[in-house]
């Protein structure tokens, strides 16, 4: 993503708390705070914001609760409201059942991905490098990474409702992007949130899944370019 924007587009690209190693994961006001403490870190008064998946629910949650540090807002294939939750999600959730669903889920794909056979396979079916694959593998198998998954995934149960209630006061343009195969963020809840944020632009991509950021950078890079 940051290879295809333009060179002077002055992007930032953090990692968030609980992935970053400095820090334990948090709920979407948390890493919001974080988002606005490295926006003043590099000087930076407005900007562009972009997220994707639960990046989606933050750079909502920015543009309601500090809107003047939002100049526009790209959300791609974005978990922002309740329509993109499943069952499975509030599952993951729970209090016991949750860690040790969730530990079991991620180091089991880990462990399939740090195959090397099936990791060649994903890579040649979803156009992806094999070697960002095998650093997801790693990633994957991280207690870290299973423990800010379940934190994150409480923070979406919890915060997505509070979220939904006040998308209607964001005032910055934006644009949401989504894939119409997506299988984890659905896209009737792009829709659904095209019509929850006033004047929204929805763009709707045939055949597209999750990994929009990975697969369809240019596009991206194309509507922040157009939103700075």
């Amino acid at each position: 993503m940051l290879a295809a924007l333009p060179v002077d587009a002055g992007a930032i690209a953090p990692n968030r708390p609980g992935w970053n190693g400095a820090g334990g994961a948090t709920d979407l006001d948390g890493n919001a705070r974080v988002a606005v403490e490295t926006l003043d870190a590099h000087g930076v008064e407005r900007a562009v914001v972009v997220g994707h998946s639960f990046g989606g629910a933050i750079a909502a949650w920015l543009a309601v609760m500090h809107p003047e540090r939002v100049e526009s807002l790209v959300l791609a294939a974005p978990s922002a409201n309740t329509r993109a939750l499943y069952g499975l999600d509030y599952v993951l959730a729970a209090r016991f059942v949750g860690p040790l669903l969730s530990s079991a889920v991620l180091a089991g794909a880990g462990a399939a991905i740090g195959w090397r056979p099936m990791r060649r396979s994903l890579a040649r079916r979803l156009d992806l490098e094999e070697r960002y694959l095998g650093s997801v593998a790693g990633l994957l198998w991280r207690p870290g990474s299973w423990r800010a998954f379940v934190v994150e995934q409480r923070a979406l149960v919890n915060d997505l409702p509070v979220l939904e209630a006040q998308l209607g006061r964001i005032t910055a343009p934006t644009v949401i992007v989504a894939g119409e195969a997506d299988r984890i963020v659905p896209a009737g809840a792009a829709r659904a949130l095209a019509d929850q944020i006033p004047g929204a632009e929805l763009q709707l991509l045939p055949r597209a899944g999750h990994l929009l950021l990975h697969r369809h950078a240019d596009l991206l890079a194309q509507i922040i370019a157009r939103l700075r």
